[in-house]
């Protein structure tokens, strides 16, 4: 390997309006590195790697980008147009977003191969084609003319993956590549980035806050913290001996079973929601004439039967396109579905007014808290919407009290946060508004709560924190959760019962840590294989 620096960062600060957010950054790769630069949200790592490129317009730039000897913030536009894409190309966190949804995949790929390496339109598709294919995308011809909405989460980074290899750069900075997707398919496409990097000699930058994706490709890690390059290091002896404490409170940050008693699932008895023969279909058209008189349907969900009893969690596992998110929906009484699903007796009408009651007993906490949350409602108003449905006859008083002591239950009081009641959610960090979408579940004094993918949005030091507060929360209420997640680390911290779904079939169920420790079928121990001690 060369010993000449591919690129260098020379005290690289980067300031919006005035405001310093890198702190003077020195970093070195080689021709060939696989680097980490880990991190939580906030932390400056995208921004670092965006002003490599200088695609921060806003942003003052110092310090020196040297890009083989040259330092970019002096390059010129038409210098800098010819670098981008062409020697550093860029993955970016959600390829939904960052495709064109005008185009074909194929088409994009081809428009790089035709801008970059100047290759006529059927050499650029032909291409374009084997491109794909190297990405190991399945039917790559046909993908080719595909749009990305028609396309999955896995297939479109792969999409993404050869439009950034398209023009063979020397340096590719993946910024929370495999973020969107499962934990079993980071791993597919974290290993593909290996073989591509090795067939093609490239270096990789890896931006991202999760450490088993660390561990598995890295060779050296670099830490920032609040804009400051804390640690850096050959990746086993950061993991193995961590000097700076935020890399130490970072590698402790996995979720733990703390405080979960296993005897819980054995003490509760009385069941707070039980399904039997639980089925999700959705009406499929059938092509051509016939579809005038023929009905047709995907089976989503084939027959699941489960308990929950009271203080208890029952986890579901499996990869997109399993059934999680149709069981969930099954037992929120969103969808229609055949089979049985009973609280306490009482089952979905499907009508809303007669459903009224049941719905208090059932809630949800969605995976994105800033989505999930009205960006035109104060935290009061969207706290206490539910009090005010469920619970008329409470008066403008009761209905503050039991706001405010909900919100301090989950760990946002007035004390540590003035006009609380009167902020807007964009105020708040992500792990702030995932306490806040908890306290409004919570307000109306469910028996279940349904939680779909709670903590994936969130840093790894956010998301052991709310764990624990859901923990705590259970056993102070007794609430039963039902827990839809792709985090095997997540299970092993919540669940007392695990459900494993593949192609929404039940494939294995049973207590928790007989599951997670023996699993008894090959497709869980495929989902374990994802999640590697660190």
């Amino acid at each position: 390997m060369s010993t000449a620096p591919l690129l260098q960062l020379k005290q690289l600060s980067v300031a919006f309006g005035g405001t310093e957010v890198v702190h003077g950054l020195d970093l070195c790769m080689q021709p060939g590195e696989r680097l980490a630069l880990v991190g939580e949200s906030g932390s400056g790592k995208s921004v670092t790697a965006l002003s490599i490129l200088r695609l921060l317009e806003s942003a003052q730039l110092s310090g020196q980008v040297l890009w083989q000897g040259q330092d970019l913030l002096q390059a010129t536009p038409a210098e800098m147009q010819r670098i981008r894409g062409d020697e550093i190309a860029m993955i970016f966190q959600e390829p939904m977003t960052a495709l064109n949804p005008l185009m074909t995949v194929g088409q994009q790929i081809s428009e790089v191969l035709q801008l970059k390496k100047w290759l006529p339109g059927p050499q650029a598709d032909q291409r374009a084609v084997a491109l794909l294919a190297d990405t190991g995308i399945d039917d790559p011809q046909r993908r080719f003319h595909a749009y990305p909405h028609q396309l999955s989460g896995g297939q479109r980074q792969r999409a993404m993956m050869a439009m950034a290899l398209a023009s063979e750069p020397k340096l590719l900075l993946a910024d929370e590549p495999t973020t969107a997707l499962d934990a079993s398919l980071r791993l597919q496409m974290l290993n593909l980035l290996s073989v591509l990097q090795e067939k093609t000699g490239m270096a990789v930058l890896l931006i991202t806050h999760d450490l088993v994706l660390v561990r598995h490709f890295a060779s050296r890690v670099a830490v920032m913290e609040k804009g400051h390059l804390v640690e850096q290091g050959d990746l086993h002896a950061v993991f193995s001996r961590p000097q700076h404490p935020y890399t130490q409170k970072l590698l402790d940050s996995r979720p733990s079973r703390d405080g979960l008693r296993e005897t819980d699932a054995a003490t509760q008895t009385a069941p707070v929601v039980q399904a039997s023969d639980l089925c999700v279909r959705y009406p499929m058209p059938v092509p051509g004439w016939r579809g005038w008189w023929a009905k047709s349907h995907f089976t989503a969900l084939h027959g699941a039967d489960f308990v929950i009893p009271g203080g208890t969690t029952l986890g579901v596992m499996g990869e997109s396109g399993s059934g999680k998110s149709s069981l969930a929906q099954a037992v929120l009484g969103l969808i229609p579905f055949e089979g049985k699903v009973t609280f306490d007796g009482q089952a979905w009408q499907g009508q809303p007014r007669k459903d009224k009651a049941l719905r208090q007993r059932v809630q949800v906490v969605f995976q994105d808290p800033f989505g999930s949350l009205s960006p035109r409602m104060t935290v009061g108003e969207i706290v206490s919407e539910g009090l005010r449905l469920h619970q008329p006859h409470l008066t403008e008083s009761d209905i503050e009290q039991r706001v405010r002591a909900t919100l301090a239950e989950v760990g946002l009081s007035s004390e540590d946060f003035p006009q609380l009641l009167n902020r807007y959610p964009h105020a708040f960090s992500g792990g702030q508004r995932q306490r806040i979408a908890l306290a409004r579940a919570l307000v109306v004094e469910p028996a279940l709560l349904v939680l779909d993918e709670p903590t994936s949005a969130l840093d790894v030091t956010v998301q052991k924190q709310i764990l624990k507060l859901l923990q705590a929360l259970q056993r102070s209420r007794g609430i039963a959760y039902l827990l839809i997640t792709h985090d095997v680390d997540v299970l092993r911290a919540m669940a007392h019962q695990v459900m494993v779904l593949q192609g929404g079939h039940v494939v294995e169920s049973g207590p928790a840590l007989d599951v997670l420790t023996r699993p008894q079928h090959s497709y869980t121990r495929h989902l374990l294989d994802a999640f590697p001690d660190l």
